[in-house]
């Protein structure tokens, strides 16, 4: 018989960093999860990835066990990878921060079409240049 699943929680954490601190202590706490046993987890499975930010979805099931889907990291993140920059401009109307080509928001696109709700390639190359422009970077499709 499967496990009834008590909750859902949804944790965007640096890879191979986690620690049973804020923001996983208080969000998987409540649940009566083993936080040690997360966080060890958690750094195994990321440790090849350190410096990104690595969403995970964790499911918790009624007996206080877990498992847990790495996502891919946020488009935003990736955008600011590929320019170099730390971050996105303050008002992306007036002030721009880069520029990317078609090439550069078609491999972000590639690498987070699983986690998106695009139809195909083309929408989800729309939906991180429309991201693109929001942070203040030109995107020349």
């Amino acid at each position: 018989m499967a496990k009834k699943v008590k909750a859902i929680v949804k944790l965007a954490l640096n890879a191979g960093k986690a620690t049973p601190a804020p923001p996983v202590g208080p969000a998987l706490a409540q649940h009566g999860v083993n936080l040690m046993g997360f966080v060890k987890e958690y750094n195994a499975r990321t440790a090849n990835r350190i410096g990104e930010i690595i969403p995970a979805e964790i499911t918790i099931f009624q007996d206080g066990s877990f498992k847990f889907i790495l996502k891919s990291p946020p488009t935003s993140f990736l955008i600011l990878r590929a320019l170099g920059t730390a971050k996105g401009a303050s008002n992306p109307l007036t002030q721009k921060i880069g520029k990317l080509t078609r090439a550069q928001i078609q491999a972000i696109a590639e690498q987070k079409k699983d986690d998106m709700n695009a139809l195909d390639i083309e929408a989800a190359i729309k939906q991180v240049a429309g991201t693109a422009r929001q942070m203040g970077v030109e995107v020349d499709l």
